[in-house]
């Protein structure tokens, strides 16, 4: 998702000669250009292309030697949840909200794709614009609130993929509550996008830390999480094998009340957690945010979702599965999440700013030398399984 329209009034920070390094490969020259356009423009454009035959074709074609492909080298791979993930590095939630270019990502080298934020009724989302790029900060800021095609559209994708037979990496289904929705409903909600989806996902991630939906972050309270986890047990618990369930968490929870919603979700009976979500803090960032409002991602964030994500490791011990995102833009960054106690991790803005070629060059630095201890610690693994 890129930046918004040059036409803007604050045009200063959209300056793509502003944008940070490090961009790979050919990103440097095509990076510039793209900047130049409307935000969701852009970020369409680079879902269309990257749902498209052509697209796939020439990821894999990059790297058409599967021995050589560092996003399958054997001492990057790990298992988590009882799934095998070539390795630790996943698409995070709302590059691909309706699952439009699964493949592509795979082809990328991500060892895992989170689709989503997914309703249970299809929704527009906020007015535009609302994506803003902060380039000196490598950071973006967006006020989505969940537009997506709904569950049912989502969910026809996927069956789709599956009965194809085109996944190689796990799948993950972010959900979150409808905006009509009421406060009083939501555990109904999130239910029923779980039963039209569930089955699809390998894991599920249930979203209550948006910003950008009226009241769901009013959802973070160990009561209301387990009366959402709860709801999803249910039909979850019927299914032949039930799918690994987490909760996304935002980084601007006090740690107390971050630990009391995490304690509430595994004693739900989820495996873990995501952390973290977009921050509402823009205090971390250099770029004059005044006037923008929504939740901030990228560099700024890496501070505080780490902090986070280690006093949850140390918290809840070596048995709660812990995805570290927020912040992610290279291979230094992605250790630093795994060094703090993340099993998994995630990136999105680091995909923006760093381009396609990201993937692999950041997996190439954590192979050289930089991947943490833990990660390869064998019986760490398998406890989370």
């Amino acid at each position: 998702m890129i930046g918004h329209p040059s036409t803007s009034p604050r045009a200063s920070v959209l300056n793509p000669s502003l944008a940070p390094s490090p961009a790979v490969g050919p990103w440097r020259l095509l990076r510039p250009l793209l900047f130049r356009l409307d935000a969701e423009r852009a970020h369409q454009l680079a879902v269309l292309l990257g749902s498209s035959g052509l697209a796939v074709w020439l990821a894999r074609f990059a790297h058409a030697r599967p021995a050589a492909d560092v996003a399958r080298a054997p001492e990057l791979a790990t298992r988590v949840m009882g799934l095998s993930f070539p390795n630790p590095l996943g698409i995070a939630a709302g590059l691909d909200k309706d699952a439009q270019a699964v493949t592509f990502w795979q082809a990328l080298g991500f060892g895992f794709v989170e689709v989503g934020t997914v309703t249970a009724l299809r929704q527009p989302g906020n007015p535009r614009p609302r994506v803003f790029r902060l380039p000196q900060d490598g950071a973006l800021i967006n006020s989505m609130g969940f537009p997506n095609a709904g569950a049912d559209v989502v969910a026809t994708r996927i069956e789709r993929l599956r009965q194809r037979d085109l996944l190689q990496v796990p799948l993950g289904i972010n959900i979150g509550k409808s905006k009509v929705v009421p406060a009083t409903e939501a555990a109904a909600d999130y239910r029923r996008s779980f039963e039209r989806l569930g089955e699809l996902a390998d894991f599920v991630v249930v979203n209550v830390s948006s910003p950008n939906t009226p009241g769901l972050r009013a959802l973070q309270t160990a009561d209301q999480v387990q009366a959402i986890v709860g709801a999803i047990q249910g039909p979850n618990q019927a299914l032949s094998a039930p799918r690994p369930l987490l909760l996304k968490l935002a980084p601007d929870l006090a740690d107390a009340d971050a630990l009391a919603c995490a304690r509430a979700a595994m004693a739900a009976g989820c495996a873990g957690l995501v952390v973290s979500n977009t921050t509402v803090d823009f205090s971390a960032a250099s770029t004059d945010t005044a006037g923008l409002a929504g939740g901030l991602s990228g560099r700024p964030l890496f501070a505080r979702s780490t902090a986070l994500l280690r006093l949850l490791r140390e918290a809840l011990g070596p048995g709660a599965v812990l995805i570290g995102v927020g912040g992610v833009m290279d291979a230094a960054s992605a250790a630093a999440k795994l060094t703090a106690g993340a099993d998994l991790i995630q990136l999105y803005t680091g995909l923006v700013y760093g381009g396609p070629g990201l993937p692999r060059a950041l997996l190439g630095g954590l192979r050289g030398g930089l991947l943490a201890p833990r990660q390869a610690d064998g019986a760490c693994q398998a406890s989370r399984e």
